[in-house]
């Protein structure tokens, strides 16, 4: 996706909905905490799950997920990713 001129990475579009959104709400969860624990030690550890979300919904990582293959797309959304404790 394209936004004033700079590229954008969107959600794998092949993530099934039921765990796209499953994986949505670990990655709010997450940026609550980084606000949570901002100017703390616990702050890399909301910063390192938030990134853990954000590559399983396909927004960051590589490849990016339109040069995965099926297979690799599919284990990269069904990995397990952890919440705030």
């Amino acid at each position: 996706m394209v936004i004033n001129g700079r590229r954008w990475r969107a959600t794998d579009p092949a993530i099934p909905e039921e765990r796209r959104a499953e994986l949505t709400r670990i990655l709010m969860s997450w940026r609550r905490e980084v606000r949570r624990t901002k100017g703390t030690d616990e702050e890399r550890a909301a910063r390192a799950g938030v990134q853990a979300a954000k590559v399983a919904l396909g927004e960051r990582g590589t490849p990016p997920w339109w040069e995965q293959t099926d297979e690799q797309r599919r284990a990269r959304w069904q990995a397990a990713v952890v919440t705030p404790a």
